[in-house]
């Protein structure tokens, strides 16, 4: 009976695999980082409806969030580069397009798209802050980046904190495209120890694998954050907002 599945190989290869997790995890951690914080600027934006900003932002969330991931890193890979033709031509600059690495095409398209779907979740977080504390703030002479600092993100950010987690692992699994952009991580690794062994099933379940600890992982990380912050918050919050009487 020919060797149909090869078990022995789905584990031996993962030390393979696993040697390029560092890419996986650094295109994951700087795009979520990125899109966090952009994502705040367009909720901020949109929330306090800055004229044209505010168009523009609606405008780029519906776009990101009504185009495939793939599309989105295919257009960065081969659209800036365009663009940096242009402004050589019309600038008379003298910009290296070759030189361009790859990973910034990565970054750049995973960051929008974290950033266009953040932007909901940490707008509605943002939104669910009680008006009574911002009043309270505003009262005691807080300017609005004070306010914000102080009082709406720390408490927003419990929040959203679930489904910024949620976020995360989707991004962690969505770096597996990263290799149509010439940057070869886990996947990338994956599909070329593939194409020389022909064991793509045996590779593939080693993948499916590593990234099914790794979200094991993030879940368990997540959860211990919702539980401490919401520990800290209850203990911080004073006593009128927890329908007690001082």
């Amino acid at each position: 009976m020919p060797n149909i599945l090869d078990f022995g190989l789905i584990f031996t290869q993962i030390p393979t695999l696993l040697a390029y997790l560092p890419v996986t995890l650094f295109i994951t951690f700087f795009s979520m980082l990125l899109g966090v914080m952009f994502g705040l600027v367009i909720a901020i934006v949109k929330m306090n409806k800055i004229p044209v900003l505010s168009q523009l932002a609606s405008v780029f969330v519906s776009f990101i969030r009504g185009t495939p991931l793939l599309v989105q890193l295919y257009l960065s890979f081969y659209g800036i580069p365009i663009v940096l033709r242009y402004i050589n031509y019309f600038y008379h600059t003298d910009f290296n397009i070759n030189s361009v690495p790859p990973m910034l095409f990565v970054l750049i398209a995973f960051s929008f798209n974290e950033a266009a779907y953040n932007s909901e979740t940490i707008r509605a977080a943002l939104q669910s802050v009680s008006k009574g504390q911002i009043e309270a703030a505003q009262s005691l002479g807080m300017s609005y980046s004070q306010l914000l600092r102080r009082i709406v993100i720390p408490e927003a950010f419990i929040v959203a904190l679930p489904n910024l987690g949620n976020a995360f692992i989707g991004l962690l699994k969505g770096t597996s495209l990263a290799f149509v952009c010439s940057v070869t991580e886990m996947t990338g690794r994956g599909k070329t120890l593939a194409g020389h062994s022909y064991r793509y099933f045996e590779v593939y379940i080693s993948l499916a694998l590593i990234y099914w600890a790794l979200t094991i992982i993030i879940e368990l990380i997540i959860k211990y954050m919702e539980n401490r912050l919401t520990i800290s918050d209850s203990v911080n919050t004073p006593s009128y907002r927890r329908g007690k009487l001082l």
